[in-house]
């Protein structure tokens, strides 16, 4: 269950960080409060995780998760470029991930 939550946990956190620049510098408040409801959402999230697995572990999953699917939304729904210069060292990281759930502990 803890690998569900962590899982969940990098998921708010691409949320969050794609919540950023709607404040503006945090000058818009609605945006600002989503903002700051879905950081403190993922840490909250990472904090259950982390009852269970190593903290090593998790937090390497969860900013690698955070970074995959930043990069990857960016690409998709923000006209990011989709580079093999990206690509390749995001596949790297989604292979570290996979090595982290499989050898990582718990």
């Amino acid at each position: 269950m803890s690998w569900v939550i962590l899982l969940l946990a990098g998921c708010v956190e691409v949320a969050w960080a794609l919540s950023i620049e709607p404040t503006r510098g945090f000058t818009r408040p609605l945006p600002t409060l989503l903002c700051v409801a879905l950081g403190a959402s993922a840490v909250y999230l990472l904090s259950l995780a982390l009852r269970t697995l190593p903290i090593g572990t998790a937090y390497a999953v969860f900013t690698g998760i955070g970074a995959v699917g930043t990069v990857c939304l960016g690409i998709v729904i923000g006209n990011d470029p989709a580079s093999a210069g990206r690509i390749v060292p995001i596949a790297l990281i989604v292979t570290g991930i996979i090595g982290l759930r499989l050898f990582g502990g718990n």
